[in-house]
């Protein structure tokens, strides 16, 4: 770009600029936060630019803002983004002088990733290696690392033992040196997995094989994919090539059966060869497919289901929805570090904070696709997202407004006032298959009996559940109201039409989830209506902002509307 010079050389950085103002969409200030002006031609571009090493913090109507985290940089440097791209993409779509201080410390921060290594030693096993001898020295005096290592062979290597290998590297990303691990992986015991292609049936999208490759490059790490956009079968193709045992970790025991239908449809392992590790059944095989819920159910204070890891000589590890990790599988996950681990997501996003952990314990991200460049190909359905706003009667405000702070978001989000709004919301689309989403299981059984729909929560039982959501699928049952449990690994293609109606506070990712059950291509290439149902004046519509922060990351824009303007001209 004309009057514009960048120098990266030994971590130094050099902008000139010339004096006037561009017409970028982006101002980067000085305190590691970007404005991005939504309405500027060029944000979409902008947006997908700085996607790989901001994070959005928020997203009102006309400016977004992002920050630029260290953890965000070292996923990005781990993924194969260096920091010239970086300082590249805030330079170009600035629209002042980007701070030089700021691009001299992304260059630090990037350079801090990988100056230690963990390394095989043929004679001394595992050893930290460091690229800059005075790093060395610092960490090997912490006081929480010094007892992990053993002896120092030379000025720049450190014998660390086997079974710290995962808590060392939560440790030092903790204190900013975070290691790229280089110490390699065991094959694990050795099973033959082909992906079963049909003739003119499907194939592996280039998002997903590109997905399958970036990981296996690494041996470990996370893959970012939009809900819909099979996930599943990028854990397949993984499969295939280790060719090995493998075990699955998910959510609940549906997500573990719709797991095992699509490996036994697309791959050539059979029925027998899979197993399910759930509350019902204990099968270990080949390919075992376990419940993070029966993985850390406790009995007389101990995970009986501990020695499920150490069963088999497993040769990959899956870990389904990975931000939803419990925390006694980060501890387990620790031991693990010598098996080949992918992590499955639609968003990195965690609510506990804890994606520290998932960078050093599972890996770093290896792949994500913007949700809009998915959908662009024609492989997600587009969505058009309505935040509806209901004023509360009277006697529902006075409650909210009395009770007591922690009574209050429950009040307003399971207001009687939603269920007609609700009702008005399906009589737009009379004849879409509906999903009535909320998180208060006396809200959802009102809703019930008010739409005359089955509902379906966590004391469901999984052969009903997956009866109810055969006939959704069948077309039988039109709408179905659904708690949390339907937000992760359920494949309801056919739902076109979502209704929240309560969350979990303020989840982003709850709320990535909830839209993900609507973003399967429509056989008529229709597009997908969410609807979040809030109560004005509230804790409700506060929360629903923070919720909508992803989505907006991805380019998904909410349109706010009343409630009474809802009563306008049904919708085909």
């Amino acid at each position: 770009m004309a009057g514009r010079h960048r120098r990266l050389d030994n971590g130094l950085v050099t902008v000139c600029e010339e004096a006037q103002v561009t017409d970028g969409p982006l101002i980067v200030q000085s305190d590691k936060t970007l404005l991005l002006e939504v309405e500027h031609e060029r944000a979409d571009e902008a947006r997908q630019a700085i996607a790989p090493f901001a994070e959005l913090e928020r997203a009102p109507e006309h400016v977004h803002t992002y920050r630029i985290t260290p953890l965000a940089l070292w996923n990005a440097r781990a993924a194969g983004h260096d920091a010239e791209q970086v300082v590249d993409a805030l330079v170009t779509f600035s629209r002042f002088a980007v701070p030089q201080p700021l691009l001299v410390d992304i260059v630090d921060t990037m350079a801090r990733y990988g100056r230690l290594q963990l390394v095989k030693n043929p004679a001394h096993g595992l050893t930290l290696v460091s690229l800059d001898r005075a790093v060395l020295t610092e960490v090997t005096r912490h006081k929480k690392i010094a007892p992990m290592l053993g002896a120092r062979i030379d000025d720049d290597t450190v014998i660390v033992h086997p079974s710290e290998r995962g808590h060392l590297k939560q440790v030092l990303l903790k204190i900013g040196w975070p290691a790229e691990d280089l110490a390699g992986y065991v094959d694990g015991e050795a099973h033959p997995i082909d992906l079963a292609f049909e003739e003119g049936h499907w194939q592996l999208r280039d998002y997903q094989k590109m997905a399958a490759e970036s990981f296996w490059a690494g041996g470990s790490g996370v893959v970012v994919l939009p809900c819909g956009a099979g996930k599943t079968i990028v854990g397949a193709a993984a499969m295939a090539e280790a060719k090995a045992t493998t075990l699955i970790l998910v959510t609940n025991t549906v997500a573990g059966r719709q797991w095992k239908r699509e490996l036994i449809a697309r791959t050539s392992l059979t029925e027998e060869e899979i197993g399910e590790y759930s509350g019902e059944k204990k099968e270990i095989r080949p390919v075992t497919i376990a419940t993070y819920q029966v993985i850390t159910r406790k009995s007389k204070g101990e995970y009986r289901h501990l020695e499920l890891f150490d069963s088999r000589d497993w040769g990959l590890v899956i870990y389904d929805e990975v931000h939803l990790l419990p925390a006694p599988v980060f501890r387990m996950t620790a031991d693990l570090q010598s098996r080949r681990r992918l992590g499955l997501t639609a968003t990195l996003v965690r609510e506990d904070g804890r994606e520290g952990d998932v960078f050093s314990l599972i890996g770093p991200k290896r792949y994500d696709a913007p949700w809009k460049d998915i959908e662009a190909q024609g492989w997600i359905a587009p969505a058009d997202c309505v935040e509806v706003r209901v004023t509360l009667t009277d006697a529902e405000r006075m409650e909210y407004a009395t009770a007591e702070p922690e009574e209050r978001y429950k009040l307003c989000s399971t207001a009687h006032t939603k269920i007609a709004v609700v009702k008005s919301i399906l009589d737009k689309h009379p004849d879409a298959p509906t999903l009535i989403i909320g998180a208060y299981l006396d809200q959802l059984e009102e809703l019930g009996e008010a739409l005359d729909a089955p509902v379906i929560q966590g004391s469901t039982r999984s052969t009903e559940r997956e009866a109810l959501f055969d006939k959704f699928r069948a077309g039988e049952i039109q709408t179905l109201v659904v708690s949390k449990v339907a937000n992760f690994s359920i494949d309801l293609p056919e739902a076109s039409v979502a209704v929240q109606v309560s969350g979990t506070f303020g989840s982003r990712q709850e709320e990535a989830q909830r839209l993900g059950r609507l973003l399967r291509p429509k056989h008529d290439g229709g597009q997908a209506h969410f609807y979040s149902v809030v109560a004005r004046d509230t804790l409700d519509t506060e929360y629903a902002a923070h919720r909508q922060r992803f989505l907006a990351e991805q380019g998904y824009a909410y349109r706010i509307t009343d409630a009474d303007d809802l009563l306008g001209p049904t919708l085909g």
